[in-house]
């Protein structure tokens, strides 16, 4: 089985989308320095070949990231193959509960994981998550609110957080309108 790919033009960069069997196990920045090592962590893992083209998982993961960057999905649904370690694959997973518009340090991270003194390893596994967007390691950051390194640049990362805050934003005040019942009084000689 191979590993099928196509690039896919994001409004803050260029993302490879990969899928092995039903389901999707790169959607990675194309400027990313490391894109070599991600590629043959995914060869060697899954015992796979890259070749162009698309698939189902593709076409969803498609019309989901559209969604995502046109502030109309706020969760993805798309089953996800994470290909690493033991350890890289909790983190990846616990990425997962990350709500939207929500940011998290990577020391908070290591704690949430049972780890407080594996800050280093979190950030390297962060790091290595080959699945961005979907699995949002966008949303770790530094201790003092910084954005630290992002395999798309931090130009894309700001990009990420600042279109999930708006988002977040644009939520709460339609939940906030929707509560807001009007009621006129009726006027004299009117009836329902």
């Amino acid at each position: 089985m191979n590993i099928i790919t196509k690039k896919y033009e994001s409004p803050c960069g260029t993302l490879l989308l990969g899928s092995f069997g039903d389901s999707l196990c790169l959607c990675d920045w194309q400027v990313e320095k490391h894109r070599t090592l991600v590629d043959k962590r995914l060869r060697r893992m899954l015992h796979a070949e890259f070749v162009d083209g698309t698939s189902a998982v593709i076409a969803r993961a498609v019309a989901q990231l559209d969604e995502y960057f046109a502030m109309a999905r706020h969760n993805f649904d798309i089953p996800l193959l994470f290909a690493g370690t033991d350890f890289q694959k909790k983190v990846w997973e616990t990425l997962l509960t990350i709500p939207i518009g929500i940011t998290i340090s990577y020391g908070e991270f290591s704690r949430q994981i049972g780890m407080p003194g594996a800050v280093r390893a979190v950030a390297n596994a962060n790091g290595a998550n080959a699945i961005s967007i979907f699995a949002p390691c966008h949303r770790v950051i530094g201790i003092d609110g910084s954005l630290t390194g992002y395999a798309g640049g931090l130009a894309a990362k700001e990009y990420l957080l600042n279109l999930e805050l708006r988002m977040t934003q644009s939520t709460k005040e339609e939940v906030e309108n929707d509560d807001k019942v009007v009621c006129e009084p009726l006027s004299e000689g009117e009836s329902m």
